[in-house]
């Protein structure tokens, strides 16, 4: 029995998917639910198990796009497994013969001879070739009598220069859909939102001690590292709760308020950029921020992450400083109104009861839609988050850090 395996929906909103990668080749024998290929869609990668065991026929290659329900592999489930000495079975597929014709190539005519009378641009040509900065010299006009014509100034590209001798190669890719759509959504929010960035600086002094404290005892109860996340998430959950303009989302002539705080990551994945999320983020306690951050990171690494788990959210935090960011204007994820980038703690000279004191500080920027979100609301939410954790204690551990952190 020969068994059609179609693209499954990856969601639905999604009409069509890449093949990124066969894991298998034409002729394999697979067991039922193998992973058989990695197909890309635009909001994720996802693998395609298979749905019996037998011989597979390719029907796709590696980059053709694909409906959701086209066939991309037949399996033949009557196929016995070969033994552990049994080659495998190839599947080969004749093209069909073609009679070769020699054919004459017809004689190239030859080069107009570049002279500077023959070469010489028309005003509009000139004029391109200027702000291009490109010679009418390093140009064969295709205009009567080799005139530069302003189409050839137009297609001109000006020179890479004059090689040193050193490697000079280039290689050309097909992006995947998920890195095309991404690039698509960042020009779209520059593009469709008043975007606006507003800094503040942090004094880390109080998160650093207060990890060094507990993190042993935290790890050893919880199983998890008592990282940054936890803190800024519950700061972030706290200031949208007091600012629910930066909680909001405008629909055509609208404006959507959520009372709930879903709060996307953005994590970098073997394919790009990834933007897990949070669901009611600000239920969770610092164990269960870590817990559910960890889960989500490492279902992104594997690029086992699902178009559920990356669809929606309210909000985005975005950790430049893992990378050694010192300060960034991060895009909005759109249709969100607002996203945090973090930064790297570097120790800073800063003023602290009239003192000059070295501390730990992190530069912590705010990119919001001015369409729905004014400098107040804006302002007052950094300086919320600003305030929270440089007093982790008082205001996000309720003055008892044992009792937050469950130990």
């Amino acid at each position: 029995m020969i068994l059609e395996m179609k693209v499954p929906s990856p969601g639905e909103s999604i009409k069509e998917v890449e093949i990124a990668t066969w894991l298998v080749k034409n002729g394999d024998y697979v067991e039922k639910d193998q992973a058989i290929a990695e197909v890309d869609s635009d909001k994720a990668t996802l693998e395609l198990p298979a749905e019996a065991s037998g011989i597979i026929t390719l029907k796709a290659e590696e980059g053709d796009a694909v409906a959701v329900g086209a066939v991309v592999c037949l399996i033949d489930t009557s196929a016995a497994k070969p033994s552990g000495d049994a080659p495998k079975v190839e599947v080969k597929v004749e093209a069909p013969k073609v009679e070769e014709k020699k054919v004459e190539a017809p004689k190239a005519a030859p080069a107009p001879e570049k002279t500077y009378a023959a070469q010489a641009p028309s005003p509009a040509a000139r004029k391109i070739l200027d702000e291009k900065n490109i010679q009418p010299s390093d140009i064969v006009g295709t205009g009567k009598g080799g005139r530069i014509t302003k189409e050839d100034a137009m297609n001109a590209v000006p020179s890479m220069g004059t090689p040193t001798g050193g490697n000079r190669g280039s290689e050309r890719t097909k992006l995947s859909m998920l890195r095309r759509k991404v690039a698509e959504r960042l020009v779209s929010a520059k593009n469709e939102t008043a975007m606006l960035t507003t800094f503040n600086e942090v004094d880390m002094t109080n998160i650093y001690a207060l990890r060094d404290q507990y993190k042993e005892e935290f790890k050893a109860k919880h199983g998890l590292g008592l990282g940054f996340m936890s803190f800024f998430t519950k700061a972030v959950t706290r200031a949208l709760q007091l600012y629910p303009d930066v909680n909001s989302m405008i629909d055509g002539q609208e404006k959507i308020s959520y009372d709930f705080c879903d709060i996307s990551v953005a994590v970098s994945g073997p394919k790009g950029l990834m933007v897990p999320v949070m669901r009611n983020a600000e239920t969770l306690s610092f164990r269960g921020v870590e817990a559910e951050i960890k889960r989500l990171a490492l279902r992104a690494r594997d690029g086992q992450i699902t178009v559920d788990e990356m669809t929606g959210g309210t909000f985005t935090i975005s950790n430049g400083g893992v990378f050694g960011s010192m300060l960034s204007t991060p895009i909005i994820n759109p249709p969100q109104s607002g996203i945090l980038g973090m930064h790297n703690v570097v120790e800073r000279a800063i003023v602290r009861n009239g003192q000059i004191v070295i501390a730990p500080v992190m530069y912590v920027a705010l990119s919001y839609d001015h369409r729905i979100i004014d400098g107040r609301e804006s302002v007052g939410f950094l300086v919320a988050v600003k305030e929270a954790l440089e007093n982790p204690v008082e205001i996000l551990m309720g003055g008892n850090a044992k009792k937050a952190l469950e130990l």
